[in-house]
């Protein structure tokens, strides 16, 4: 065995050799059999996705990837023929703002088409009659200048000041003919642009037993407050520790946070999610308190607690009371002088089943009362999550393409067109103000030093804006700035 050892041993040295290059082979075809499966899953994710219907935040995406790839096969247009030379039988409109990522599509809006498109070199083409923008994305340095008689501006905005507050002043909204805003007084409302239907409000998916909902209070707060946007123009979280001082609050978001959600929902795209509305819906009382202080300004924050069978307590638009359920269905923190009192009145709520059950008795009992929601709700020409109708974009097209041909009907009859102008009421929201119970050294300062300041900036903006706009030539972001400071500098 002595004499053998070297030879042994020399083969297992090759032996080891040829094993580790067995299993670095295995290993590599492992690799490569996984990067395949991988591949062919995003693959096939990407057809799916593909395939589903683009709207809202997805929608806004994909327009700004289209319009990327736009840029870049304009650059060819210079040896080709021009769009604007391209025979259209149909007005053209031209998303300005990005938002559909369509290149071109015919519409069909009732009796009346359209052909829209991102496609800006459509500019100045001689069937081209409006120009779409989405608020949030509205860029001074690119506009569809010079304007020319027959061109009309159309704003489709959602969302609240923060996203861009040059537009919530006078001078600056109208400049567009058409309107699409939360405001009531806008050509298209988007009031309830965040309730799914009334079916829906009154659903009892969600609703939990009182005498369950006593029992949860064991180990649950009367009170919950969900929000990861802080500090925003309505310095909301200023409020909320305040109130915290009287009354438990139970805060899964990362503004006040003091509670932990599950891990699978700590992700904000959860926030729809049916485990995320059954956590919620075992508490008395949910604190929806919108980002800014606009009238009509409603978000899900107000639906989702009637949704849920929770009683909101609201703080937001000033006109709310327009759009509730019932007269008595949410608390409006606008009611009471101090947080303090507002905890006293939902501690004696909570300490009574029969007066915490008034504010549920038109969900439990029935019917809705607010004629007014009623009326908004089977008027409305759109659907929110509901694929047999228009989503509010659609209607949006619809609509200024409807007004595109009544006008050239009318051209064609001999009259003169309609003129159809924005107003400042319809899209316009006061400056912030702190709340008035908190001493200038602590959240007042949020809105003292950066939201009433940025406020009254943005009335600068409007009227440079609006200067330049009449000038009706294009001109640099340099030049608007300098606009805007000129009495700074």
């Amino acid at each position: 065995m002595m004499e053998g050892e070297p030879w042994l041993r020399g083969e297992r040295r090759r032996g080891g050799r040829t094993g580790l290059r067995r299993l670095w082979l295995y290993c590599l075809g492992c690799c490569a059999l996984l990067f395949l499966i991988v591949t062919l899953q995003v693959v096939v994710e990407l057809g799916q996705f593909e395939k589903k219907k683009v709207k809202s935040e997805s929608v806004r995406r994909d327009g700004l990837k289209a319009w990327d790839h736009v840029k870049e096969t304009n650059s060819l247009l210079n040896n080709k023929k021009k769009s604007s030379n391209v025979d259209f039988q149909h007005p053209i409109i031209i998303w300005w703002s990005p938002l559909t990522g369509e290149l071109g599509r015919l519409g069909q809006c009732g009796a009346d088409t359209c052909y829209f498109t991102i496609n800006r070199t459509y500019q100045d083409h001689h069937m081209t009659r409006a120009f779409l923008f989405y608020g949030t994305d509205f860029q001074v340095n690119s506009l569809p200048l010079p304007r020319k008689p027959q061109h009309e501006w159309a704003l489709f905005h959602e969302e609240s000041p923060k996203n861009n507050y040059k537009l919530f002043h006078e001078p600056a909204v109208t400049l567009f003919n058409y309107t699409s805003t939360f405001s009531r007084y806008s050509h298209m409302p988007l009031t309830t642009q965040y309730l799914e239907s009334l079916e829906e409000l009154q659903s009892h998916k969600y609703l939990i037993p009182l005498s369950q909902k006593n029992r949860l209070r064991e180990h649950l707060a009367p009170l919950v407050y969900v929000q990861s946007d802080c500090d925003p123009p309505s310095d909301r979280d200023s409020y909320v520790r305040e109130l915290m001082k009287y009354i438990p609050v139970d805060s899964y978001g990362e503004c006040l946070h003091n509670k932990d959600l599950p891990g699978s929902l700590r992700d904000p795209t959860t926030m729809d999610d049916d485990r995320f509305y059954r956590i919620l819906a075992q508490y008395k009382f949910i604190l929806a308190f919108e980002n800014a202080v606009c009238d009509d300004y409603i978000t899900e924050k107000l639906w989702r607690p009637f949704k849920l069978g929770a009683v909101p307590v609201y703080y937001g638009s000033p006109s709310i009371a327009d759009w509730l359920p019932s007269n008595r269905s949410a608390i409006l923190v606008g009611s009471f002088s101090h947080p303090r009192e507002l905890a006293e009145y939902i501690m004696q709520l909570d300490g009574s089943d029969q007066r915490y059950e008034d504010y549920l008795e038109w969900k439990w009992k029935g019917p809705i009362s607010n004629k007014k929601l009623l009326t908004a709700m089977r008027e409305r020409k759109w659907g929110v999550r509901d694929v047999s109708q228009d989503n509010y974009i659609d209607a949006f097209e619809c609509l200024v393409c409807n007004r595109v041909w009544e006008n050239l009907r009318r051209r064609r009859e001999g009259l003169s067109p309609i003129r159809w102008q924005a107003q400042a009421n319809h899209l316009s929201c006061p400056a912030p103000e702190a709340f008035t119970f908190l001493p200038p050294s602590t959240g007042r300062a949020v809105v003292r030093d950066l939201w009433k300041p940025s406020f009254h900036q943005s009335k600068r903006e409007a009227t440079a804006l609006r200067h330049l706009v009449e000038l009706n030539r294009n001109f640099t972001t340099d030049k608007f700035w300098r606009m805007v400071f000129k009495d700074h500098l």
